[in-house]
């Protein structure tokens, strides 16, 4: 489903939360909403770096997963198509249109292989990441068995010790296999550091980006060495894009909280110390709560809970208030501290979640707000696509 969906025929509280048109009082919550002003200021910031520093950008699908917000990237920000964690990920923006899908994780169950390779059928360009040389076989017999192709990217683990491989001969090999296999393409480079992005200073994610360019400029030029050309190096996240942009390495980003922030991200300082959602990035998403009791004295309660967010990355922050603290949750509960007693029932508080992918898959739907009234209702298009 995309921008076009017709709510017609859902009823609020049943099946949506809202509707267009609605304030945002009567929204249904606990509800994902967008401040669709801020969403558009990030988006359009985060297109003119790139574009300012000749960088292509293409946005993390897996944060977000909604082909809305996708294509809004592109339209207005600029972005060059998407990454995706997950086949099934992959193949719900390629149904929603997008013609430029990286699949920047490893794909070995044999099924998911076989869909990956139907994928360019819906699809313009399809990329996946590889880390271990046997992959390239099964890539190739299934795009021939279906009469397609694929990009392939040799993954480098650059410091966050999942995936990826750091022996140059390992990435010599698995270069050498992918252009001798039918159907594949040897596309270049995939290094994103994620285990960087949340560390808070900004020194230490220097240094850390630092030993990862030095490692995967090893790599580009031993690849040069041997006739391969990396067409993209592709990589940087929304706590280390400037590294990545300025290094004369990196020709891809693939930023994603940016677009949302959350809690987390928000407690990341930029080179003069300040917090990124202070200054550098808005919050723009946002957890609708609703207070259901005050017979506590000193504290209320709302309706979001463990089974509306994620809390993985530390509790959510009520946004714009600071007479009154998110202390606590169980499965449909929020505990919030209310020393003065000033909340009422019924009162809506807007929550920063602390991590916003896993608390965005939760979802089925994102309330865009524009100046107190519902303006639309996009679906997360891939919510629950772990597969």
């Amino acid at each position: 489903m995309s921008a076009e969906t017709d709510l017609s025929h859902y009823e609020v509280g049943y099946d949506i939360p809202a509707k267009p048109g609605m304030a945002e009082a009567e929204i249904q919550t606990p509800c994902l909403i967008l401040d669709l002003d801020a969403l558009e200021r990030n988006v359009v910031k985060m297109g003119d770096y790139a574009k300012a520093h000749g960088m292509r950008h293409r946005v993390h699908g897996k944060m977000h997963k909604s082909v809305d917000v996708a294509k809004l990237q592109e339209r207005i920000g600029g972005a060059v198509g998407v990454c995706c964690q997950k086949v099934a990920e992959a193949e719900a923006f390629a149904r929603g249109g997008i013609q430029d899908i990286l699949v920047s994780n490893q794909v070995r169950d044999p099924l998911k292989i076989d869909r990956l390779a139907q994928l360019p059928k819906l699809a313009a360009r399809v990329l996946v990441c590889v880390d271990d040389v046997a992959n390239i076989q099964q890539l190739s017999d299934a795009v021939q068995r279906h009469g397609t192709e694929l990009s392939v990217l040799v993954e480098i683990d650059c410091g966050a010790k999942r995936c990826g491989v750091t022996d140059l001969g390992d990435i010599l090999a698995i270069a050498r296999a992918t252009a001798e296999a039918p159907g594949l393409t040897f596309a270049g480079i995939q290094a994103y550091h994620g285990a960087m992005q949340h560390i808070s200073a900004y020194g230490e994610r220097e240094l850390q980006l630092s030993k990862a360019i030095a490692q995967v400029t090893e790599a580009r030029d031993v690849l040069a060495q041997a006739g391969f050309r990396c067409e993209l190096i592709t990589g940087g996240g929304t706590g280390s894009y400037y590294f990545e942009s300025n290094s004369n390495l990196y020709n891809e980003l693939q930023c994603g909280s940016y677009a949302f922030m959350d809690a987390d991200y928000g407690r990341i300082l930029d080179k003069d110390g300040q917090r990124i959602d202070q200054g550098e990035w808005e919050n723009a998403l946002f957890l609708l709560t609703s207070v259901m009791s005050v017979a506590r004295d000193g504290q209320a309660v709302c309706d979001a809970g463990l089974k509306s967010q994620s809390v993985d990355s530390g509790l959510p922050v009520i946004f714009g208030r600071d007479d009154v603290d998110y202390v606590g949750c169980s499965d449909e509960h929020g505990t919030i501290k209310d020393p003065g007693n000033v909340l009422e029932i019924n009162e809506k508080l807007r929550l920063v979640p602390g991590h916003c992918d896993p608390t965005c898959n939760i979802h089925d739907w994102y309330v865009g707000v524009r100046n107190g009234r519902v303006e639309c209702v996009w679906p997360v298009s891939a919510r629950g696509k772990a597969y």
